[in-house]
């Protein structure tokens, strides 16, 4: 168990340039209170006591503005930078080394049964806002850009952004580290104007010369 806590606190270092000392981390980062909170509601839930594992992550929704189902699964190397307003559904699986920024949402579509969250693979950066919706799998190394709506599987090595999600880029080499830029992401939409304004462009110019040949006719 302290292994497990010294992990928790390690991961904030690697990840928050602002973190400056071991005390401010383990009383200042709602992120660590609602993950160690929410590793004491799972323990309960999985033992059935379902009303007292919910008034636990309730608990730690009210001091934290973070809201983590008991059910969900979560691994090892779990962050979550500022946090106020993520929401994780009781049947979503989070992988290792997953980065959560504030605003993101893994939640359901409907009322349906069973499996209705999404699944995280390792190593996945959800940006600030982004929601991730359905029981749908994000493949490893992914990245959700902010404000990002994402309602499909998304492939392993992919940065997605846009509403809805849209795969803007797809590596096949292993990234060494956690990547944590989230804001530097391809804009598919102006990328597409861009096209299209090249293509108006082109069609000015033939028409002009095609004018001047008229006239000089």
């Amino acid at each position: 168990m302290l292994k497990r806590l010294k992990e928790d606190l390690q991961v904030i270092f690697e990840r928050d340039p602002a973190a400056k000392s071991v005390l401010e981390a383990i009383l200042c980062y709602p992120g660590l209170h609602a993950l160690w909170a929410h590793r004491l509601a799972h323990a309960f839930y999985k033992r059935r006591f379902f009303l007292l594992a919910r008034l636990l992550s309730q608990i730690s929704r009210f001091f934290t503005g973070i809201e983590i189902h008991p059910g969900a699964k979560i691994g090892r190397g779990f962050f979550i930078d500022h946090g106020m307003g993520v929401v994780i559904g009781e049947t979503a699986e989070i992988g290792d080394n997953v980065t959560l920024y504030q605003g993101v949402t893994l939640g359901g579509t409907g009322k349906e049964k069973g499996k209705r969250h999404p699944t995280i693979g390792n190593n996945v950066v959800v940006g600030a806002g982004a929601k991730i919706l359905g029981p749908i799998v994000i493949g490893d190394h992914a990245k959700i850009g902010a404000g990002s709506v994402v309602l499909k599987d998304v492939p392993s090595y992919t940065t997605v952004v846009g509403v809805p999600g849209r795969v803007v880029m797809h590596r096949g080499t292993r990234v060494p580290s956690v990547d944590l830029n989230h804001i530097d992401l391809p804009d598919p939409v102006a990328e597409m104007l861009r096209c299209l304004q090249n293509q108006i462009d082109e069609l000015r110019v033939q028409q002009e010369k095609c004018l001047k040949e008229g006239k000089a006719k």
